[in-house]
């Protein structure tokens, strides 16, 4: 039973830790084939932990079991002799037991690289010289120089490598391979090339040393040009987390579609859009220019007054979204003001995908481009009418309880219009009551059906994510933002920095500082930095 309590504990250590596929390594062939489902439980006392634990392994994408003989399962075993060496306290509190992980193999870590004035194939050259080995070498230490030179010939003074092909390639001592990598990777023909083509372009030209591959990797990995005009990494490094309303019009959030060209025939250049995060609602309004006062109008009149006062609204970081004007308002009505984080459109999706459909209606309304505002309410009309995928239902629905009257309904009475205009006015408040009742269940549907649509959405999002934690003091570079790039055209460098991380947060934001310790205006989010190696 002790495997067994070890093996939940585990599990559910996963669990809290948000791991969502897990490999279970066990030396007891008892545990591992009866949870596999190879083997009959029969042992009544361990069927409660049977059926635990597959109630735990429920919670990941996915629960892989493998037995492994215990010679071979030196890692538990070295952790059962490192918590053996802690006294339990009087609450009987095991500590904590931190573990890193090192690039390299532990015994490599304790190894001091020995300084000499020799290059790296002075024992070779002096075995071929003079047949002579080193100073306390061994049996073996003499049997590998033989063994290696072998494949070396001394031409005078000069040592080279036989190659494969029969080619002759000059052996450099480390001054000369640095110097080497240093002008075929940046040199006056230079082209920036990556480590191992680097390393194959050398030998093409004739040169050779031990660790030419390996320096030719390091040196590309830490050029600053590579670094900062590299690719763009798109894959996401940290899950994606979820927003969720817990009741109608609690959360709203803002952008602003414009500058539209051409603009309007009454000089209207912005759409300001809002969307309730519940219901899907989207309120939206056209301006010529979108100012401090017309957000903070925009806030009173369509939102506060029409549906009450929020709990939170989300926004990005513009100038005319975030002013004092702002913060007087939310402190006037207490509403929590959010930002998301600077051209990361997935912080506040619910808008910028209300935004995209917006503006794919009217682009299909419109008739002479410039007619556009005329056209807005309409395409209002037919979002707030339409189904959302998320929630299953029309927005219209879940703010009022019944579904609109459509034209075609007016042109072509539809049943529900026959069957309300026989209702006597008395019949018609009652039904409408009825409808208000219910309203409360379609909202606990649209949050059902919205957490769904949500998981699916995050384990879609998820299985994408190579993690990548940074810590702080750790040198990063940024992505260089749209309006930076627009000023260098096409001369621009992707990243740029570097800089450091002065504080990481669990969600992926991170502050950071420039090198003179200047800390930067915004918090950035994971997926816009990469490790800069100096």
């Amino acid at each position: 039973m002790a495997e067994y309590e070890a093996c939940a504990l585990g599990i559910q250590a996963a669990v809290n830790n948000g791991i969502l596929k897990l490999k279970v390594f066990g030396d007891s062939a008892l545990v591992i084939y009866q949870l596999r489902g190879d083997w009959e439980v029969r042992n009544p006392k361990l069927i409660p932990y049977v059926e635990h634990i597959k109630d735990l392994t429920q919670l990941f994408q996915s629960v892989v079991f493998e037995y492994i003989p215990r010679e071979e399962n030196q890692f538990a075993d070295a952790l059962a002799t490192l918590s053996s060496m802690f006294a339990l306290d009087s609450e009987h509190e095991m500590p904590i037991i931190n573990i890193r992980r090192h690039d390299k193999q532990a015994f490599c870590l304790l190894i001091d690289e020995a300084v000499d004035d020799h290059p790296w194939f002075h024992d070779i050259k002096q075995y071929l010289t003079k047949g002579e080995y080193p100073d306390m070498a061994s049996d073996n230490d003499k049997k590998h120089i033989r063994r290696r030179a072998m494949g070396f010939l001394l031409v005078g003074e000069t040592l080279y490598k036989k190659n494969y092909d029969s080619v002759l390639l000059r052996c450099v001592d480390r001054v000369e391979a640095q110097n080497m990598i240093k002008e075929v990777h940046e040199g006056v023909f230079g082209t920036h090339i990556p480590g191992p083509a680097m390393a194959k372009k050398i030998l093409r030209a004739g040169y050779y040393w031990s660790t030419m591959e390996k320096d030719c990797y390091q040196y590309a990995r830490k050029c600053h040009k590579c670094q900062a005009y590299a690719d763009n990494i798109h894959v996401p490094p940290t899950p994606l987390n979820v927003l969720a309303s817990p009741w109608p019009f609690s959360m709203w959030g803002m952008d602003v579609i414009g500058p539209i060209e051409p603009k309007a025939s009454n000089g209207h250049r912005f759409i300001l859009v809002a969307i309730d995060y519940f219901t899907k609602w989207v309120e939206a309004a056209s301006y010529a220019h979108v100012t401090r006062k017309v957000v903070t109008s925009f806030i009173r009149k369509n939102i506060i007054c029409r549906y009450g006062i929020p709990n939170k609204i989300i926004t990005d970081n513009g100038s005319n979204l975030n002013n004092k004007i702002m913060e007087e308002l939310c402190q006037e009505f207490k509403i929590q003001h959010h930002n998301s984080s600077p051209y990361r459109p997935k912080m506040n999706g619910a808008v910028e995908a209300s935004n995209k459909n917006i503006k794919k209606i009217v682009q299909k309304m419109v008739v002479s481009f410039k007619d556009w505002h005329e056209m807005l309410p309409f395409a209002l009309h037919g979002y707030r009418t339409s189904v959302r995928t998320s929630t299953r239902a029309t927005p219209f629905s879940l703010v009022y309880g019944m579904e609109a009257v459509l034209p075609v309904e007016v042109e072509i009475p539809s049943l529900r219009i026959i069957m309300e205009a026989k209702l006597s006015e008395a019949e018609w408040v009652q039904s409408r009551y009825d409808q208000l009742n219910l309203i409360e269940e379609k909202w606990l549907n649209a949050i059902c059906h919205g957490q769904a649509y949500q998981r699916k959405i995050k384990k879609a999002f998820d299985k994408k994510v190579h993690p990548q934690v940074y810590h702080e003091g750790e040198l990063v570079m940024k992505k260089m933002l749209p309006a930076q790039k627009d000023k260098i055209r096409k001369w621009a460098p992707n990243y740029e920095g570097p800089y450091v991380v002065k504080r990481a947060f669990s969600g992926g934001a991170l502050i950071l500082t420039n090198m003179d310790g200047e800390e930067l205006r915004y918090p950035v989010n994971a997926d816009v930095v990469k490790k800069y190696y100096a």
